[in-house]
């Protein structure tokens, strides 16, 4: 195969990361003017959703590449403190362990999925918020527990939002691997 040519699979692959990369920098400049960014996290909404459609590797380089593109072209998430670069890494780290779990279980509940990596993107994400308080001589845990508080309503939303969109890809016609017997008497 040449170097140019791409599977259906990857081409899928860039399509959705196109799409959802999009959708992850429109969503927080319409969330700012509501004032609802920085505890919805809108950002996370489209990013992690794509985890469930896509390779972890798509998945992690969308996810890291689209919180450093906002950040230079809208300042959100700003670089100092390095918010951009704590989400880039939360994010990549969440999408790809998401993408990895639907890839080697793709029966699994995406509530099962979803949940314990969204917990340890919260986890990591204010572990940065500790290291970097204390390089900079900020109180660590209290900057910590506010970025761990502050946000609980995303994590919310996305546990409510995403499963629903992500059931999305077990429908006959929505993947490349259609399941087998979906429509009775349909060869799979």
């Amino acid at each position: 195969m040449c170097a140019t040519e791409r599977s259906p699979s990857q081409t899928r692959d860039l399509a959705y990361c196109g799409l959802f990369g999009a959708a992850a920098l429109l969503f927080p400049v319409v969330f700012h003017l509501v004032r609802l960014g920085h505890v919805l996290m809108p950002m996370y909404l489209p990013l992690v959703t794509l985890a469930f459609f896509v390779s972890p590797r798509m998945a992690a380089m969308t996810a890291f590449a689209v919180p450093l593109l906002s950040g230079a072209v809208t300042g959100m998430p700003p670089f100092y403190p390095p918010v951009a670069v704590f989400m880039s890494l939360e994010l990549a780290a969440m999408s790809f362990l998401i993408a990895a779990a639907v890839k080697r279980w793709p029966r699994a509940n995406e509530y099962c999925v979803l949940v314990p990596a969204l917990l340890f993107g919260r986890v990591m994400y204010v572990g940065l918020v500790y290291a970097f308080s204390l390089a900079i001589r900020l109180p660590a845990e209290f900057m910590a527990g506010l970025s761990l508080l502050a946000g609980w309503p995303g994590i919310v939303l996305m546990i409510a939002v995403v499963p629903p969109v992500a059931r999305q890809r077990k429908r006959p016609g929505t993947s490349e691997r259609p399941q087998s017997g979906a429509i009775k008497g349909e060869p799979g």
